[in-house]
């Protein structure tokens, strides 16, 4: 790899499909394979990658748009797959080339990655989040949460990147088109953060480092970049820090820290 930062690349990002690119050095993660071998290999070959430069596979948990293409991947290309016991659990029957379970409570070091799994309010079986560390570049990936704990804040403090959710706007999420139940379940406090939440995040945390924000996971029935715009702009007003939104349907080519 010619890489000698620390890199992020999200190659989709959405209730379809999830998957991302992590990068320092000669060691390159893939965070989530919600997406199959095909589709996978085509948006990897517009940042320059293919299947054979990934080092390992890290799952965040076993929903589907977060791991749907994870065994298929593993095994057509030899990938370990590292993920905690609670979510190898979740996904027992499934094939993995390896799978290597970790303790979500202390520290993983993948190729020259320190990574720092981040345990999160969803409602999953034991699922996490990411703080990635490189020399003293910090970058969190935190999404598929309900709320906010205290943990999550302090990880999010300080960070040179931070890839966040931004998954619904409350108002459009009460009048939009889904059931009840399902309401319920996105705006609780183990689904996933709204635009009002994720804002106060931020408006919460030192953003003094922060070089790039990412919003992650907008809903395309209940969210619009415009509405996670507005309220990024609010949050960080007076900041230079590159904001950018992940699509479902676009690839995210690299941002550097």
């Amino acid at each position: 790899m010619e890489s000698a930062r620390l890199r992020v690349a999200v190659l989709a990002s959405g209730s379809k499909g999830n998957a991302a690119l992590i990068e320092f050095g000669d060691t390159s993660i893939l965070l989530d394979c919600g997406l199959g071998v095909a589709q996978l290999k085509k948006r990897l070959s517009l940042i320059g990658r293919s299947p054979t430069d990934i080092t390992a596979m890290l799952v965040t948990h076993e929903h589907g748009d977060h791991c749907a293409g994870a065994a298929a991947v593993s095994s057509r290309f030899g990938l370990p797959v590292w993920m905690t016991p609670g979510t190898a659990e979740a996904l027992n029957g499934k094939q993995f080339a390896r799978t290597v379970r970790f303790n979500c409570h202390a520290n993983i070091q993948i190729g020259e990655l320190v990574i720092e799994p981040i345990p999160v309010p969803h409602d999953a079986r034991e699922p996490c989040q990411f703080l990635f560390r490189a020399h003293d570049r910090r970058v969190a990936w935190l999404t598929d949460l309900g709320h906010v704990s205290a943990h999550v804040a302090r990880v999010a403090a300080g960070c040179n990147g931070l890839l966040l959710e931004f998954n619904h706007d409350p108002d459009m999420l009460k009048n939009g088109p889904y059931p009840a139940f399902l309401r319920r379940r996105v705006a609780g406090p183990y689904g996933h953060l709204s635009n009002a939440q994720s804002g106060e995040l931020l408006r919460q945390i030192d953003c003094s480092r922060l070089d790039a924000l990412v919003a992650l996971h907008l809903s395309e029935v209940n969210n619009c970049s415009d509405r996670v715009r507005a309220v990024i702009d609010e949050s960080l007003a007076g900041s230079r820090t590159q904001v950018e939104v992940a699509s479902q349907h676009d690839v995210l080519r690299w941002l550097e820290f």
